[in-house]
């Protein structure tokens, strides 16, 4: 993968995380990084749009609390982070973890220790989450009566 392509990748796994889950692979890895905030997690509100169909015109579907990050790395590397919900920790610690990515990329132990099994965990929910739509989906149809 391109290096923008493994940024948009490891930026929605972090983001996506659950910060238990996040904090779970991210303690036993024992890194130390020095930094300093250059925005302080802050929490705001987001407008949400969606589309009739996927494809139909815009319309709002309502707002969303997000707490947003930025942090600069002793080497000046910024590392960005905007999660869903009221969590500074979490956002915090996502951009820290986006800058120490971007420094040492995808080849590395934070990568497949950190990246790779929070991806995994996040594709198993999807795939159970869609199991569990496909088992309630009810098909409707038309009959055609024979009448005309």
């Amino acid at each position: 993968m391109e290096p923008v392509k493994n940024r948009q990748h490891w930026m929605s796994v972090l983001a996506h995380s659950a910060p238990e889950r996040l904090r779970h692979y991210w303690q036993p890895l024992n890194i130390k990084a020095n930094y300093q905030p250059l925005r302080a997690p802050e929490i705001g509100l987001t407008r949400l749009q969606a589309r009739m169909g996927g494809s139909g015109r815009r319309f709002i579907l309502g707002d969303a609390t997000v707490t947003r990050a930025v942090i600069r790395l002793d080497d000046g590397t910024c590392g960005y982070s905007y999660v869903l919900g009221r969590d500074k920790a979490h956002a915090e610690l996502c951009a820290l973890l986006d800058g120490l990515l971007q420094q040492q990329g995808e080849s590395t132990l934070l990568y497949r220790q950190l990246i790779v099994p929070l991806a995994a965990e996040r594709a198993e929910q999807q795939s159970q989450r869609a199991r569990e739509i496909a088992s309630s989906r009810v098909d409707f149809f038309t009959l055609v009566r024979g009448d005309n």
